[in-house]
């Protein structure tokens, strides 16, 4: 069977570095047999890929895609701090934020570019448990936001 970072490259994905922080916290906390990440916005060569709500001057389809990054960059945070990928017995919750317009009301679905991600990396394992909430804004106007559990 295939490392994550195997899959993440079948994929043709790679886990970036971490992400500075934006303010005083850090990027994840190992606690007994968890890790939690802090909240990870989605960064890419240190920029957002998208500013503004889903729903107005982001599409979903872009929202998926950020959300998809968020995810690339909590697993950043997890290996940072467990070392490597392998070490993630389980993906036990996903919370992701989706600033959206009033109106806006697929944040499940926006939420699908981590969870199918994670799916697709860790396989079982992956499958976990969600919450999909819609926020007026988030950090830096980012249009998404996903914090991870995750068993070692």
């Amino acid at each position: 069977m295939s490392t994550p970072e195997e899959r993440l490259a079948e994929l043709g994905l790679s886990v970036p570095e971490v992400a500075a922080p934006v303010a005083a916290y850090i990027p994840a906390v190992r606690s007994g047999n968890h890790v939690f990440t802090s909240g990870q916005l989605p960064m890419q060569s240190g920029q957002l890929m998208a500013t503004g709500k889903v729903g107005g001057e982001v599409t979903q389809e872009e929202a998926v895609a950020c959300a998809r990054q968020c995810g690339l960059n909590a697993l950043a945070a997890i290996r940072a701090e467990i070392g490597e990928l392998s070490a993630i017995k389980r993906v036990v919750k996903v919370v992701a934020y989706v600033a959206s317009t009033p109106d806006f009301t697929g944040q499940p679905l926006v939420a699908n570019g981590v969870s199918e991600l994670l799916g697709e990396v860790f396989g079982d394992a992956g499958r976990h448990a969600r919450s999909a909430v819609g926020v007026p804004v988030l950090p830096l106007d980012a249009p998404v936001e996903v914090e991870l559990v995750v068993e070692i």
